[in-house]
């Protein structure tokens, strides 16, 4: 008798089997070098024990005629790359320092750097407190970093000797003198964050890598100077190390998430600074001069915020975004500005443009900028002249561009694209071409093939509104064969499905058969400032309908079944779970993911208060709870909380969950459960607690949509 082992086979895609799934390599930012022949990108990959993802930085060719090749290797990853004047990559990485005597358990990310000349990449930047993002001046090589540095802190030394006593003693408690006290999943303190600045000085003298040829006389300035003394502060550097010096020496809580950039020449920083007012504090902008560390505050505004600073190339002006803040009546409106330093002037451009820019990059010569604005479910590139304020749409597709960046010739505009259908991938774009395809670049990624098919769908609302959505659908999905329905409710609230997304990635439930529906109800954004004012202060009014009249369209169509229904979302979108959970019956199962519940407990606890004291009256906030509808709630419900979660707190599904058991049978038992993440903040990130998310959700829709007994997944019983 002759025996054959079973033939193992693959997946027919990776979306069919989430370890395949959690193994794909996912890209990540872009770097353009400065003669613009050298394009970077990171690429994280899944550890061999699949619990954590680690990225390498590739070097991709701008022209599209090289393969793609990997440049850095390590246990750690690395991120946040960007070019010298003279070629040489920067990133940041937790790495340890072998040449120093580094321990790789106490690493902190440190800033290192690649020569142009390739060979082994080596430290030029540590901080005890780790060194953030940063930014390198066009032209003279300034690099400026943030780390959050203990507030008596005057040297490197004397940070590190103060973090190593609060650690030797087991101290961790805060002292706090201003809100906000923590921020989406950290805690803000006891330190603070500092800009620092400083010159990457030649290699040590056993190591001196020469500038690339042709690099320009600012590469050989940089090579040859090391240090420069304008920017030689209190901390004293390592021989090859940069001298910081701190510009910000006692910023309170003013560079709390920053964002920040340099003029060309190095001269000067243009950051947010957060403004103390009375329960919060407000974004504005403010100027810093590297040689004195001396700052200015030059936009403020009580009812602006100010965004996303980049200089022009002449330095002279900033591209920023501007948001008007918001009311309980009054939704937010964002518009893209430029100040003129000279003048102490700030101008509006495309005002009458009803979509809400990004943060802006400037051609090379300072006539135009491009943006990424929402737009009718998909993110495209713009291009807005400066002089007039003309807006030109440049990408045609349906996708959504992110990490733009120019050509130093203005001809071409590199991005990376993703879609709902698609994974993020690098392109090429003429700068000034309208309604354009994209031209795919060689990229160390392949993309991965889909289990179906993407549909656009349109309804039309109550008051005559077009509401439309993207609809996922498996293959030999039809009137002979129609597929159960997933909605899907996007977070934000001001968001839209237009992006694909990693952490809810729809094509695993169209890998098990699921119509997966996404729309953009009213609050979401690129359909102009009445789509967002519909709902604004109305969460349960527009929102919910809209809702509802995009599923009847979409249980309308002949390939959905629309006697298996389930509904699902996270954040406000898990709000919206609720909210439909105490309003209609009609779906068998419903998830929501840290979802908010008692409006009047959320506004207090959640980690930025004053907005929220801004966005409704306590009255709204009342006639907008899911809460008080808990006795109406009929529908099974899987609630999804973690433990970190700060934006949403985990009192709002300990509170969600204790109310729902109440109203369980009288031996205790009820039809809905509890995810709960221990170490997890408002979204499930790690690689393993991603696969729990995933088998548990999917064993529920079974439960409840196609009535199969229910399995406890395997690794939580």
């Amino acid at each position: 008798m002759v025996t054959t082992e079973p033939v193992a086979t693959e997946p027919p895609t990776p979306f069919h089997d989430l370890d395949a799934y959690l193994a794909l390599p996912r890209l990540g930012g872009l770097a353009l070098s400065p003669d613009g022949e050298r394009l970077v990108t990171s690429v994280a990959t899944i550890d061999a024990a699949r619990t954590t993802y680690g990225s390498a930085l590739w070097e991709l060719d701008p022209h599209g005629r090289r393969e793609p090749r990997r440049l850095t290797r390590s246990a750690k990853g690395e991120s946040t790359a960007a070019f010298l004047p003279d070629g040489g990559l920067l990133f940041v990485s937790t790495r340890p320092d072998v040449e120093a005597g580094g321990d790789a358990d106490d690493a902190r990310p440190a800033l290192w750097l690649l020569e142009a000349r390739g060979g082994e990449a080596r430290v030029v930047a540590t901080r005890p407190g780790g060194v953030g993002g940063f930014v390198v001046a066009r032209d003279r090589g300034t690099v400026v970093l943030r780390s959050a540095t203990m507030p008596s802190s005057v040297t490197a030394e004397d940070d590190a000797r103060r973090r190593k006593e609060r650690k030797d003693r087991k101290v961790s408690a805060i002292l706090h003198e201003s809100y906000p006290v923590r921020y989406w999943d950290h805690d803000l303190g006891p330190d603070q964050v500092r800009l620092f600045a400083g010159r990457v000085p030649a290699a040590p003298a056993a190591v001196v890598v020469p500038p690339a040829k042709d690099a320009g006389p600012a590469a050989a300035d940089v090579a040859a100077a090391g240090t420069d003394a304008a920017t030689d502060g209190p901390d004293g550097a390592q021989p090859g190390r940069i001298a910081l010096r701190d510009l910000t020496p006692a910023p309170g809580r003013a560079l709390d998430e920053a964002a920040f950039d340099v003029t060309p020449d190095g001269r000067t920083v243009a950051t947010t600074w957060q403004v103390p007012e009375r329960g919060g504090n407000r974004s504005a902008l403010a100027l810093v001069d590297v040689a004195t560390s001396a700052h200015r505050v030059v936009l403020d505004d009580p009812d602006l915020e100010y965004g996303g600073p980049r200089f022009s190339p002449d330095g002279h002006r900033i591209a920023v975004t501007v948001h008007s803040r918001t009311t309980a009546t009054t939704p937010p409106d964002q518009w893209l500005g430029v100040y003129d330093v000279a003048l102490d002037e700030l101008t509006l451009l495309a005002q009458d443009w009803d979509r809400w820019p990004g943060r802006a990059r400037w051609t090379p010569d300072g006539r135009a900028l491009l943006v990424v604005a929402d737009s009718d479910g998909t993110a495209p590139v713009f291009r807005v002249e400066v002089a007039d304020g003309t807006v030109t749409r440049l990408t045609g597709d349906h996708g959504a561009y992110s990490d733009v960046l120019v050509s130093p010739d203005g001809r071409s505009v590199y991005a990376l694209r993703s879609a709902v259908d698609a994974a993020p991938a690098p392109v090429r774009l003429d700068a000034t071409t309208p309604d354009q395809d994209p031209t795919y670049l060689p990229a160390p990624v392949a993309p991965p093939a889909l289990p179906g098919r993407l549909d656009a769908l349109t309804a039309t609302a109550e008051d005559g509104t077009a509401v439309r959505a993207w609809l996922c659908l498996p293959e030999g999905a039809s009137a002979a064969s129609p597929a159960p329905l997933l909605l899907w409710i996007h977070g934000g609230p001001l968001g839209s499905w237009n992006a694909w997304s990693w952490r809810w990635n729809p094509w695993l439930a169209v890998a098990q058969g699921y119509a997966v529906l996404l729309p953009d109800p009213a609050l979401s954004t690129g359909y102009g400032q009445r789509m967002v004012e519909r709902g604004w202060g109305r969460w349960g009014a527009e929102p919910y309908t809209d809702l509802m009249t995009v599923t009847d369209s979409a249980e309308a169509r002949p390939d959905v079944d629309e006697t298996r229904t389930a509904a699902m979302g996270g954040s406000f979108g898990g709000y919206m779970a609720n909210w439909i959970a105490g309003h209609t019956d009609r779906f068998a199962g419903i998830v929501t993911h840290a979802s908010l519940w008692a409006l009047d407990q959320f506004g207090p606890t959640t980690d930025a208060a004053y907005y929220w004291r801004r966005e409704m009256t306590a009255e709204m906030a009342l006639a907008n709870s899911p809460h008080r509808f808990v006795d109406e709630i009929r529908t099974p419900m899987l609630v999804v909380h973690g433990d970190k979660d700060y934006r949403v707190p985990i009192g709002e599904g300990l509170r969600l969950w204790a109310e729902l058991a109440e109203r369980g049978a009288a031996d205790g038992t009820m039809p809905h459960k509890f995810l709960y993440f221990p170490d997890e903040n408002h979204w499930i990130l790690t690689p393993q607690h991603a696969k729990v998310w995933y088998t548990t959700v999917l064993a529920f829709l079974d439960h409840t949509v196609h009535g199969k007994d229910w399995e406890t997944p395997e690794i939580l019983r």
